[in-house]
Order: C-alpha cells, then sequence, then structure tokens
C-alpha cells in the first residue's frame, strides 16, 4: 500500500511538473511569435519557425538551458535561427561543402563513451589555422551537429578534443569558441562534456579562456586527461591506439563516417513460438519494476489486434496472456511516427534477468491505409536476435518484435537499434524475394527511421556493490578519487614551479643584462671624462 501510494504520488508530482513546462512552451511560443516574428518572419529560416511551433522537446531544451526564464529564452531562440538562416543550415550537406574538408578527417563522429553518448571527434593535428577557410571549417561542424540533430533528436554527445602531436600552429581559437557557441546557443543539450587529451602545458593560458567562455555552470564539463585518465569516460574499444584503445577504426572518405547499423544475425532466426509467447511472460515479469519507473511518461494503450505476420496457431494463447501484455504495453512510451508507432519510445528494458536469455519487446502499431513494410538493424550484430526482422505490418494492426540477447553477452549503452519504415502504396507481395526489391527500389525520402538505445540497468548492481562494500572488498571510493585528484594537482604544481623557475631565471638575467649595460656606461663616461681633462 505505501509503494503504490509513493507510485500514486510521484506520478501526480510528475503530472503537474509536465503541466508546468506545457505552460511555460506555450508561452515561450506565442511571445516569439508576437514579439520576434511580427514585420521581421525574413530573419529566421521559415522550416525553424515551423518546428518551433511542432517540436515541443526542442522549445523545452532552450527553456532548460536558460532556466525557464522566458525573456532569456526567446533571446537565445533568436539568435539561433538567425545563426541558423545565415549559415544556411537547414540545407547544408555534403554537396554544399568542399570535398577536402571531408578527406582531410579532422571533425567527425564516431563511437560511444561510457554512458552511451555519440562521440563528436576534433583531430586538432590536422587543423590548420587559415583565414581563408575558417568559413567552411564552421559549417563542417554545423553540418555534423545537424546531421546527428535530426538523426538522434536531442541525445546528448560528448566532445573529444585529440590535441596529440600538435602545436600552436594547430590551434585556431576562433574555431574552439565557435564550437562552444554552438552548444551554448544553437544545439543546447547535446553537449555532456568536453574530454581534452593530451593538452600540451604552453596551451594552459589559452584553455582559461575557453572556461571563461564555457561560464560557471558548463565549466566542469570540461575534462583534461591523458592516456591513462581518457579510459575513464571512454572504453578502450572506442579508443585508437595512441589512447591506450583497440580500435581499428582508421578515418576515411568517401563515404561519410558512420556507426552503420547492420542487419542482425539470424534474421527471422530460430526463436519458434513457443519460445516467442515465453519471452513475453519472462518480458513482463523482468519489467514490472521498470514499467512502474515509466508510470510518469506518456501513457498509450494500444489496440490489440492480430497482425497477418502473427500465426494463427498463437491466437489463443495470445488472447489467454492479453491483459499481462496489455498492462506490459501501457507502461511503455510511444514515439509517434508518420507510418508507424514504436513502443518503447527510446530505450530497450530487458530488465535484470540473472539466468537465461534476456529478451525485450518492440511494438510496432501501423497508423496508415496501407501496408508498412519495416526492417530492424543493429549496431552489434552478433549480440541480439531478433524476431521477426524483416516483414510488414497490415494498416490499423499491431506487431510484436522480441529482441533476444544471445548468451554470454552483456548489454551496453552503446548498442542501438534502427527501426526502418516505408509505406507500400502498391501491393507487391509480402515475401522475402518481395521486400528485398521493395527495399531496393524505395527512395530513401519515402523511409522512416527511429532509433533505439539499450537500457544498463544499474539499480541492482548498486545494491549489491553496498552489501560488497560491507564485507570490506574494495570499490572505487571517494579515496580513489582524492588521490587520482591529489595526482593531477600535484603534477600541475609541477609545471607551474618550472614556469615560475623559467619566469625567475628570465628576471636574473635580465638584471644582470641591466647591470653589464649600466657598467659598460659608467666605463664609457670615465673614459670619456678622463680624455676630456688630458685635452684641457
Amino acid at each position: 500500500m505505501a509503494a503504490a501510494a509513493a507510485g500514486a504520488a510521484a506520478g501526480t508530482v510528475a503530472q503537474v511538473l509536465s503541466q508546468e513546462k506545457s505552460k511555460l512552451v506555450g508561452e515561450t511560443r506565442r511571445r516569439f511569435e508576437a514579439e520576434y516574428l511580427a514585420d521581421k518572419s525574413d530573419k529566421y529560416d521559415s522550416r525553424d519557425v515551423e518546428k518551433l511551433q511542432q517540436d515541443d522537446a526542442w522549445v523545452e531544451s532552450f527553456l532548460c538551458w536558460r532556466h525557464d526564464v522566458v525573456d532569456e529564452t526567446l533571446k537565445m531562440i533568436d539568435e539561433s535561427f538567425q545563426w541558423r538562416k545565415e549559415f544556411a543550415v537547414n540545407d547544408l550537406s555534403e554537396s554544399t561543402l568542399p570535398k577536402w574538408i571531408f578527406e582531410v578527417g579532422a571533425v567527425y563522429l564516431h563511437g560511444y563513451d561510457k554512458e552511451g553518448n555519440k562521440l563528436f571527434w576534433f583531430r586538432v593535428k590536422f587543423h590548420t589555422k587559415d583565414n581563408k577557410t575558417i568559413l567552411d571549417k564552421k559549417k563542417l561542424v554545423a553540418f555534423w551537429l545537424e546531421r546527428y540533430a535530426k538523426r538522434e533528436n536531442g541525445k546528448p554527445l560528448t566532445v573529444m578534443f585529440d590535441m596529440s602531436e600538435t602545436g600552436l600552429s594547430n590551434i585556431d581559437m576562433e574555431i574552439v569558441r565557435f564550437i562552444i557557441n554552438c552548444f551554448k546557443v544553437y544545439y543546447p543539450k547535446y553537449l555532456t562534456k568536453i574530454v581534452v587529451f593530451d593538452m600540451p602545458w604552453i596551451m594552459n593560458a589559452a584553455f582559461k579562456i575557453v572556461k571563461g567562455w564555457l561560464g560557471p555552470e558548463a565549466v566542469n564539463m570540461l575534462k583534461f586527461t591523458g592516456k591513462n585518465e581518457v579510459q575513464e569516460y571512454v572504453s578502450i574499444e572506442y579508443l585508437p591506439p595512441h589512447m591506450g584503445g583497440t580500435d581499428p577504426f582508421k578515418y576515411s572518405y568517401p563515404p561519410l563516417v558512420d556507426d552503420d547499423f547492420q542487419t542482425p544475425l539470424c534474421e527471422n532466426g530460430p526463436i519458434t513460438s513457443e519460445d516467442e509467447t515465453e519471452s513475453k511472460e519472462d518480458i513482463e515479469t523482468d519489467n514490472k519494476e521498470t514499467g512502474e519507473a515509466n508510470a510518469s511518461e506518456e501513457q498509450v494503450v494500444i489496440p490489440r489486434k492480430i497482425s497477418s505476420v502473427e500465426p494463427t496457431s498463437k491466437i489463443e494463447e495470445s488472447d489467454k496472456g492479453d491483459s499481462k501484455i496489455k498492462t506490459l504495453k501501457k507502461s511503455l512510451s510511444m514515439f509517434k511516427g508518420v507510418l508507424l508507432h514504436i513502443s518503447p519510445a527510446e530505450e530497450l528494458y530487458f530488465g535484470s534477468k540473472e539466468i537465461g536469455e534476456k529478451k525485450c519487446l518492440i511494438i510496432l502499431t501501423n497508423v496508415t491505409k496501407n501496408v508498412v513494410a519495416f526492417k530492424v538493424r543493429t549496431t552489434a550484430p552478433d549480440k541480439y536476435r531478433v524476431k521477426p526482422s524483416n516483414s510488414c505490418c497490415d494498416p490499423g494492426s499491431s506487431l510484436d518484435i522480441v529482441v533476444s540477447l544471445h548468451g554470454g553477452f552483456t548489454i551496453s549503452p552503446q548498442d542501438r537499434f534502427l527501426i526502418m519504415a516505408a509505406e507500400m502504396e502498391q501491393p507487391c507481395g509480402t515475401g522475402a524475394a518481395e521486400l528485398a526489391q521493395f527495399w531496393k527500389d524505395i527512395p530513401r525520402s519515402k523511409i522512416m527511421e527511429h532509433r533505439l538505445r539499450c537500457h544498463v540497468d544499474t539499480s541492482k548492481p548498486s545494491s549489491l556493490t553496498l552489501k560488497e562494500n560491507s564485507f570490506n572488498i574494495p570499490s572505487k571510493s571517494n579515496e580513489d578519487i582524492h588521490l587520482q585528484l591529489t595526482r593531477l594537482l600535484d603534477i600541475n604544481r609541477k609545471l607551474q614551479d618550472e614556469v615560475d623557475r623559467c619566469l625567475w631565471f628570465q628576471q636574473l638575467l635580465f638584471c644582470l643584462i641591466v647591470l653589464v649595460l649600466a657598467f659598460a656606461a659608467s666605463c664609457f663616461y670615465l673614459l670619456y671624462s678622463q680624455g676630456s681633462n688630458n685635452t684641457l
């Protein structure tokens, strides 16, 4: 009873907060239209204005960065929109930028940090300061950020400044300031941290200026690392060898660098009907707590219809467990696409099952009047099997996709799934050959894409950690962090001592030069005086 009351209270608080946020979003839109759009519509790209009126999350990102102060939020939106039109951000593409700028390999997206955030790489040694190309370099940064924003829809990323093998000729403070402004004004809420690797000590003064640009609230996002410290933020599988990692990735262009999604192994694999039914019961048990935790999210009841993809032999069994599955579905948030509604909206929860195969459910609902073909891809095809991974969904029907983790593998927040969907306006069959031909012929502009990431449940491991600590089993604690901080401060102190010593020698040398000059001047004066006396 107490748990139920606490859950209800939490739900009420979440609902109130959601209502307050909705009011602020509405006020921001009304005031922007009244105060900034009147007689000034040519200042902005109409596509940005339209998105502002339709995308609540975009408005909320500006509000959050300005602590829900509407006046400051409006100024930020105005500045951002003017910049977007000036740089023609909505029209940036590979064809609008010079080919050489991609070939250099100074800026690209690749890999994930330990929290599952995408890595945005800046290889500083490949950058040379040049006022003639500065605009193209800024547009390249904007191109990658806009491309990521459209594909990931608000998911944060981590900036990696790789400063190994760099010198003063590679440092361009104007570009650094532009990058910081992108995250402070143009793409709020996207930045989690800036990891600076192997920064030359001569750049200490320059990065004090960078801290000023970041501001007091964001300065904690700046992480200075070496080969040992960088692995606290990024695992070795996504670090290049010169950072102590094992990532074999080497930049090349074309094509554009990206972590391409691959079709899972065992497509439509060896998951029998019995196994699939069992998985639903496992999912309902494993995710019971997860469903309660997500109760504050958007509640959506998905109509249960029998899809042509589901075997007819399962109808009775499906009806028996219908109430359990409905309970599960209600708790999941939903992404509302133009072709499919997808539940869950962002994260796949595999539960906390210790033994056996971990599974979770993706529910697709066709909201069109035609058959919709879909396929599922993943960044880790060796780890997961998907049933079905390439099929179609009838108009108005729902379909369940079972995602299973192979034994011996662990779930990682870097694992992503891509759901691709396209409307089959003309009936062309639903067999494997017909679907393969359909995907080959369909234009990319008609394909809907949605990405899901894997959620790693840390609640149970944290409780185990507490128990282990109670038996004096060592773990990474505040003392370890304090030790690392002390070591860093000691290194910084030694460097400062070296700088002070250099300054002392400079001052000593200056004094000696002054003394020598004074001695020479006095000698010259004495000689001149003696000569004058002899003449007289």
